[in-house]
């Protein structure tokens, strides 16, 4: 599977049975599964989507959004217990106003899977941790 770092965007081949949350960097050698989510910018997110094999989950969010501040824990909650099953991405729509519009993120925040550079599935709306983690079962690939 190829990976990409969070820290240094470069990418990495890792074996199935090696997926785990130590597993390293080639090149830059920080950890690729931090168990956190990652801010990403409009150039770095086209290049996971589009280098990256592992499933992103996206958090398209904004600054200024009540709802938005609420799930952040939430999502945080989640990387945390589903890396690295997938790669957990946010970004923020005031900064990358031209990926909101491409991906036609019309209400925030909106949550994303996308695998294979494709989206599997979307939903808008915040929601508690035994929601958002059942909804991530039933939409990650296994």
């Amino acid at each position: 599977m190829i990976i990409m770092c969070p820290h240094c965007a470069g990418l990495n081949r890792v074996p199935d049975e090696k997926l785990s949350k130590q597993a390293t960097c080639g090149k830059c050698k920080g950890e690729l599964f931090p168990g956190k989510p990652i801010e990403m910018n409009g150039q770095q997110f086209q290049r996971a989507l589009n280098k990256s094999d592992q499933p992103l989950v996206v958090d398209f969010w904004a600054p200024w959004c009540g709802p938005c501040q609420g799930f952040a824990p939430t999502f945080a909650q989640a990387a945390a217990n589903f890396e690295p099953r997938a790669r957990f991405i946010k970004i923020n729509t005031e900064n990358e106003q031209q990926i909101a519009a491409q991906f036609g993120i019309r209400s925030i925040p909106t949550l994303a899977v996308f695998q294979s550079g494709k989206e599997l599935t979307r939903m808008s709306g915040a929601m508690d941790y035994g929601n958002f983690s059942r909804w991530l079962e039933q939409n990650l690939p296994n």
